[in-house]
C-alpha cells in the first residue's frame, strides 16, 4: 500500500490508500447515506492544538460509533466509559450525549485513533494499520505542547510507539503501563469496549487508577515547568 502524504495529519474524506477499508466505508455509504462514513478526524479542543497536553489514541472507529457519528469514541459503549472519565478529571466540559452535536468540548485534550477508518469486524489487518501511521505521527507532532499519550489496546499502544521511532520490542504493552520515550510519556489502558469491560478485563476503577496517574504527571510537569502554554 502507497504510503500517506507526507505530513497530513488528516486523511481525505474519500482516502483509498487501504482498498478494504475503502470498500467497506462504499458499502455503508449505500446502506446508510446519512452516517458520517468516512475516515473520523481528530477531536480537537476549541482553544486550539497549542492547549493539547494528552492526546488519546484508539484502535479504529467503531462501526455504529464514531464511523456513524464522525467523532472519535462517540456513539458506542467505550465513548460513555471514556467520555465519562475525562469529564471527571477535567479534560472535557459538558453532557456527553453520544452525538457530535452534544456540546461536549474537550479541555487539554485531544482524540484520535490508529487507524481512522472503520474495519471489517473491528480487525484493522497490519498493512493497514503501518499505512495510518503515516497520519498518526504528523497528528503527534501537530500539538506543540504535548507531554502524554493514553494509548488504549495493544494495537494503538505499538502503533504509537512506532509513530515514535521506537522499537515495540523494547516498549512492550501492559496495562497501566508508563514509558518515558523522547519528549513523551506513553501511558496505556486496555480499551475500554464493552467486550472488555463485561468480561472483566478492565474495570471503571481500573480506567480511573489510569487517569489519576496521568493527571498526577501532568501536574507534577506544571509545577516543574510552570504553564505549558508559555514553555
Amino acid at each position: 500500500m502507497p504510503p500517506a502524504p507526507a505530513g497530513t495529519a488528516e486523511p481525505p474524506r474519500d482516502c483509498d490508500l487501504c482498498p478494504r477499508l475503502h470498500a467497506f466505508i462504499a458499502d455503508w455509504r449505500a446502506r446508510e447515506p446519512t452516517w458520517f462514513n468516512a475516515p473520523v478526524p481528530t477531536f480537537v479542543p476549541a482553544a486550539g492544538d497549542a492547549t493539547v497536553r494528552l492526546l488519546i489514541v484508539g484502535l479504529a472507529p467503531g462501526l455504529r460509533g464514531a464511523n456513524r457519528t464522525g467523532r472519535p469514541f462517540t456513539g458506542d459503549f467505550a465513548g460513555d466509559m471514556l467520555y465519562r472519565t475525562l469529564g471527571r478529571f477535567g479534560f472535557a466540559r459538558g453532557a456527553y450525549q453520544a452525538r457530535p452535536d452534544d456540546g461536549i468540548e474537550l479541555t487539554g485534550a485531544a482524540i484520535t485513533n490508529a487507524v481512522r477508518c472503520v474495519p471489517p469486524e473491528n480487525k484493522p489487518v497490519g498493512a493497514e494499520i503501518a499505512t495510518c501511521r503515516g497520519f498518526l505521527m504528523p497528528t503527534i507532532a501537530r500539538f506543540a505542547n504535548l507531554e502524554a499519550v493514553l494509548a488504549l489496546g495493544a494495537i494503538a499502544h505499538q502503533s504509537v510507539v512506532r509513530a515514535l521511532g521506537r522499537r515495540v520490542a523494547a516498549h512492550p504493552f501492559r496495562h497501566g503501563g508508563r514509558d518515558t520515550i523522547g519528549a513523551v510519556t506513553l501511558f496505556s489502558s486496555y480499551h475500554c469496549s464493552r467486550y472488555n469491560t463485561n468480561t472483566g478485563v478492565l474495570t471503571e476503577d481500573m480506567f480511573v487508577n489510569v487517569f489519576n496517574e496521568i493527571t498526577e504527571y501532568l501536574q507534577a510537569a506544571t509545577r516543574q515547568n510552570g504553564s505549558p502554554a508559555g514553555r
